[in-house]
């Protein structure tokens, strides 16, 4: 099929081309942008058998709002000493100013003497938005003017104030987050031509990757955005983000590949458009079994329960099938008109090289298949080790950049509150039948500030708790002694907090935990749930494709273990550089899941073209070993480069100097290194010798054809 492909691809350029300006064009004009399809609403991220969303559904029928966004002022002396009750007075003049002032998407301002922390130290103003948190240009230009007014109305006064709140925290890491990505973006684009460059030392062929994966980063948005208008699927904010990255990953791993396999039919004496045909042929096969397997790599994420995971499925797997079709026709095309002078200036296409590295390292995979996979396995072991000290951290404040407003903010109120002050965790009580009782409610929240872990009661407006109107459900704000986001608190409240809460509530009345803490206390356990139900499934279905490439059961299993094990070496040794050399909390929880997403998914490609090749190999007639060493010899090549090109360009993300980016880039690139160089370059060919025609039971995919080789080489001797 792809030989008939590549044929017509390589007689009609023009055609090829055309086609693709054509529907470029008509997406462009046609198609509603992506930005028209995102969705920034958080509270359907979890299904509704979540107690924190039932807690914010039950927020939202008896006070109005579910997860309103919020800023908070806090102020202390510039002397350190405690408030005066003329500083009391200045800081309600502050609040009584904001609200008058009429702030854009500004509900409310409010501070009183309870907002004083006990010591007397410090002092909070509570800016409660209209709508949810998120990085709404209006909701950050309302900072911006909180600020402002704050600095002019605090002139002066001997006081010192920060504004921090989740709303300020978008707003004080949206530069940081734009600027790191820009770093990223242009060291991507620099180190992409760069190896290339270095590689096939020509320009034509090192801006080819930037040119294609430019032209479908245009069409997918528009893709997408249609698709999920037609079947109604959730599009996150961050996926044109991450839709880029797996662009340039997956393009230029499929162009590579393609551009070497040209090169070597070249060398083998081959006219240049019959060796774009047998490249094609050899190479499209390839490139849709990997587009095929990160595609169900990618669907399964529809699986998830948490939806910030489920909504990046489907868009991302749009995004890679038009990459695998423009890596089988639009690069074909472009090819067959320069012909050789994709590698222009250079002549190293006319030759084949001698005593190459790549051909000593085959040599050595043939004669000593035993040592290479137990010395790869040993590594790859050794790494996974460092899985046994795994924690996550949902501490998202210490991800993010230090020395912001919102970052001394925090510090300031650590001066004069519980940790959890700034995101109290919420118990909703709501009566069965009539009004609830006072008293019972009173009893009640002591039982709930006596829980170990807890630091006091916020007041509310009936004493210790907040009434709806009609008096059928209160609202008891509990400040926590850890940060909300540590795992001590996720504990406190999935365990004691809930299990007190919903015990001792008040007869006829039924509690729900609520608040921050509690949704990402929720949001861990879907977490835990998707990394056990959409590993094992997408590895099944990954092994058929397999299976059907190969037409094997055997092949299948051991490239599958070796995945598996890839994956459980990166995690390992990114939490021995992060948790053991960093003596971090633990790895953002999100780790594992970006792991899958782009060294799993991604990473299979270099297994899939080095197992193809052993095959072709065999086919050839070459025995078990002679295959592996020169398997190693041609393939090798195109998966250390691309798999270089790959991790170099996470590796730029470690730049950015945002915590979540250089755990993020450290993980993902040292993760492609390892599926490139030791798993796919080695242990996959060791085990694949050693099992000899075992390999590709029950098929025969070792039987010998009458294609001649590509280039004869004397075989490998057979040692021990």
């Amino acid at each position: 099929m792809f030989e008939r492909l590549g044929r017509f691809v390589v007689q009609n350029p023009w055609k090829v081309i055309a086609g693709w300006l054509l529907v470029t064009v008509a997406i462009v004009t046609f198609a509603p942008a992506l930005g028209d399809v995102v969705t920034r609403d958080q509270s359907n991220f979890l299904p509704t058998d979540y107690e924190s969303v039932q807690a914010g559904e039950l927020a939202e029928q008896a006070f109005g709002q579910q997860t309103a966004g919020s800023a908070t002022i806090v102020v202390r002396r510039a002397d350190g000493q405690a408030l005066t009750e003329a500083d009391q007075g200045r800081i309600g003049e502050l609040a009584e100013q904001l609200d008058a002032e009429g702030i854009d998407r500004v509900a409310d301002v409010q501070t009183n003497p309870r907002a004083v922390s006990p010591n007397g130290e410090v002092q909070l103003v509570n800016a409660i938005f209209d709508g949810p948190a998120s990085d709404d240009p209006a909701l950050l230009d309302a900072i911006a003017s909180i600020r402002e007014t704050t600095d002019t109305s605090l002139d002066g006064a001997g006081l010192e104030h920060a504004v921090t709140g989740d709303i300020a925290m978008f707003a004080d890491n949206a530069d940081a987050f734009d600027t790191a990505f820009l770093i990223v973006g242009a060291v991507t684009i620099v180190l992409i031509i760069g190896l290339l460059l270095l590689i096939y030392r020509s320009p034509v062929a090192a801006l080819l990757p930037i040119v294609t994966v430019g032209l479908v980063s245009t069409i997918s948005p528009g893709l997408i955005a249609w698709c999920a208008q037609a079947f109604g699927f959730q599009v996150d904010q961050s996926l044109q983000i991450l839709m880029t990255i797996v662009l340039y990953g997956v393009g230029t791993d499929y162009i590579v590949f393609l551009l070497f396999r040209y090169r070597e039919r070249l060398r083998a004496g081959d006219a240049p458009k019959d060796a774009l045909v047998a490249a094609v042929a050899r190479v499209g096969e390839v490139i849709a079994s990997a587009a095929a397997a990160i595609v169900i790599a990618f669907s399964a994420l529809l699986l998830a329960v948490f939806g910030g995971f489920r909504s990046f499925g489907p868009g991302l797997s749009i995004a890679v099938v038009v990459m695998a079709l423009a890596a089988v026709t639009l690069i074909p095309a472009v090819i067959s008109l320069v012909g050789t002078k994709v590698f222009w200036p250079s002549k190293s296409w006319q030759r084949t090289p001698k005593g190459t590295t790549f051909q000593r390292l085959g040599r050595f995979t043939g004669r000593r298949p035993a040592v290479v996979a137990v010395a790869s396995g040993g590594v790859l072991v050794a790494l996974a080790l460092g899985m046994f000290g795994f924690d996550t951290d949902y501490d998202q404040s210490g991800q993010l950049p230090s020395g912001t407003e919102s970052a001394r903010g925090l510090e300031y109120m650590e001066g004069g509150f519980p940790s959890g002050a700034l995101n109290p965790t919420s118990v909703y009580v709501r009566a069965d039948e009539g009004r609830l009782d006072p008293n019972a409610l009173a009893a009640y929240t002591q039982r709930l500030d006596d829980v170990p872990g807890i630091g006091g009661v916020m007041p509310g407006t009936a004493g210790p708790a907040t009434l709806s109107q009609d008096g059928t459900v209160a609202k008891i704000d509990l400040l926590l002694d850890t940060s909300p986001y540590e795992n001590a608190s996720l504990d406190l409240v999935e365990g004691e907090l809930r299990e007190v809460a919903h015990a001792e509530a008040p007869a006829g009345s039924t509690a729900y935990v609520g608040g921050l803490t509690s949704a990402f206390a929720d949001i861990r356990d879907a977490n835990n749930r998707d990394l056990w139900v959409i590993f094992p499934v997408a590895g099944l279905f990954i092994a058929i494709v397999l299976g059907l490439l190969l037409r094997s059961v055997v092949a299948p299993v051991y490239l599958m273990l070796a995945v598996v094990l890839g994956f459980f070496s990166t995690m390992g040794a990114t939490v021995l550089a992060f948790q053991g050399i960093g003596d971090r909390a633990g790895v953002t929880f999100m780790l594992p899941m970006l792991v899958y997403l782009f060294v799993v998914a991604i990473g299979t490609d270099y297994n899939i073209l080095m197992i193809a090749r052993l095959r072709e190999e065999a086919k050839l007639g070459n025995d078990p070993r002679t295959a592996a060493d020169l398997a190693v010899e041609h393939g090798g090549p195109s998966v250390g480069a691309a798999g270089l090109i790959l991790a170099g360009t996470f590796a730029s993300m470690m730049l950015g100097g945002i915590s979540f980016l250089v755990e993020m880039g450290f993980a993902v690139s040292l993760g492609i290194l390892i599926a490139a160089f030791v798993m796919s370059m080695f242990l996959v060919p060791s085990v694949t010798a050693l099992l000899g025609r075992a390999a590709w039971w029950p098929g025969h995919a070792d039987q010998p054809t009458k294609v001649p080789p590509a280039e004869p080489r004397e075989p490998a001797q057979v040692g021990s």
